[in-house]
């Protein structure tokens, strides 16, 4: 019995076991019955190039910055403990000698990683430490408002600066609320004796008021939304009256602002329900389209191409689900039109009826020119050369 077809690094036995070669030797890899043994091996070498593109992926991933060079550890250790098992027909210590050498480079990236989130720590600290600062030196001013809103923004920078240790944080940050609580002390106490600006205060906030009871029964949610964050912080800005008025006063504004935003929130959530309706019947196409036998792919195309229309007349889904639920479709759609493809090779060209037809009007077209030049009809045989070599180029891209 001879060894079959093979190559540098593979080959398929007579009784179709398909083996790898390697330094340490060959060994099987699996069997194929399903053709030749030349598309045996070569259906093995491309899940070599599969392997080996992964491989690619993962040496170029690691030379971006940012990347956590552990995940390609992590990846790269799964590819190099599968390779002595991998069903693939290619040079598999070239592979081996790749992600060896992908690994040293992580190890390296590693401390490189270290060291970055080091500095970046210490950066952190540096950045909140000048925060803490500020506020220590705004804790003496008299410019009440802006400071006011200049410690709200120390405040959300301060949060947003990460990295730090929860201790040093800690620290930082009760020097930064002991400044902002010495300024509102000063501030409450200069405050207190302006009776004019509380009945000031007062004034502006029953117009926010006003406004916001007519916009209540509002169904021009985003406008009236935008214009209701818009009175909030308008109201935050517009002072205090004395405690009672003011208690009231936010009572009233309160009732406004959720007698709209309730009736938004009805809205809202009769669309969401809506659309997770569909998500669930998008989600029924799915579970019909992966029924769909590959085998019989001529029928099963036709019958996907059923579900996509079934498919687009569905409405919206809600957002987190529509990427998912798109990518389920077409996964399934690739594998039927795959198998479809998959019943048609160049082979078919011999036995087309297309080119069978092509061949014979090719035939009869030369019988008629050789009648024509015979007879002497000179218009006849320019216009059946013309057709003839038209014809005879739709042969030649047929049998290609």
């Amino acid at each position: 019995m001879s060894d079959g077809t093979g190559s540098e690094w593979g080959r398929v036995a007579d009784d179709g076991t398909v083996y790898v070669r390697t330094s340490e030797g060959e060994r099987a890899v699996g069997s194929w019955r399903a053709g030749s043994p030349d598309e045996g091996l070569a259906h093995f070498v491309r899940r070599y190039d599969d392997l080996s593109a992964e491989v690619e992926l993962l040496e170029k991933r690691v030379t971006i910055a940012g990347v956590d060079p552990v995940g390609i550890a992590s990846s790269a250790q799964r590819l190099l403990d599968g390779l002595p098992s991998a069903a693939v027909v290619g040079d598999l210590d070239a592979l081996r000698g790749r992600l060896d050498a992908l690994l040293g480079v992580t190890e390296s990236r590693k401390s490189q990683v270290q060291a970055e989130r080091a500095a970046r720590t210490a950066q952190a600290v540096a950045a909140k430490e000048e925060l803490v600062a500020e506020a220590e030196r705004l804790a003496k001013s008299s410019d009440w408002k802006a400071v006011s809103e200049r410690f709200r923004v120390i405040g959300e920078e301060f949060r947003a600066i990460t990295g730090v240790d929860k201790r040093t944080d800690s620290g930082l940050w009760r020097r930064i609320a002991a400044a902002r609580e010495e300024f509102a002390r000063r501030r409450t106490a200069h405050f207190a004796a302006l009776d004019t600006q509380r009945a000031k205060s007062k004034e502006r906030k029953e117009a926010l008021i006003a406004e916001a009871e007519s916009l209540a029964d509002s169904t021009d949610w985003g406008a009236t939304s935008t214009r209701f964050r818009a009175l909030m912080a308008d109201w935050k800005t517009a002072g205090r009256a004395a405690k009672d008025v003011d208690d009231e006063l936010w009572a009233r504004f309160r009732a406004a602002q959720d007698t709209f935003f309730s009736r938004r929130n009805a809205v809202n959530a009769e669309r969401d329900a809506e659309a997770r309706a569909n998500q669930t019947a998008k989600e029924a196409l799915l579970a019909e389209a992966a029924a769909l036998d590959s085998a019989e792919a001529e029928r099963s195309l036709r019958k996907l191409r059923e579900i996509q229309e079934r498919w687009d007349a569905i409405g919206r889904v809600p957002r987190e689900a529509v990427g998912q639920l798109e990518r389920q479709l077409a996964t399934i759609s690739d594998r039927i039109r795959e198998a479809n493809d998959a019943r048609f090779s160049r082979n078919d060209t011999e036995t087309s009826p297309f080119v069978a037809k092509l061949r014979e009007s090719v035939s009869r077209l030369e019988e008629k020119l050789e009648k024509a030049k015979a007879s002497g009809r000179t218009k006849d045989v320019a216009k059946v050369e013309a057709d003839l070599a038209t014809q005879r180029a739709w042969l030649a891209q047929a049998e290609r």
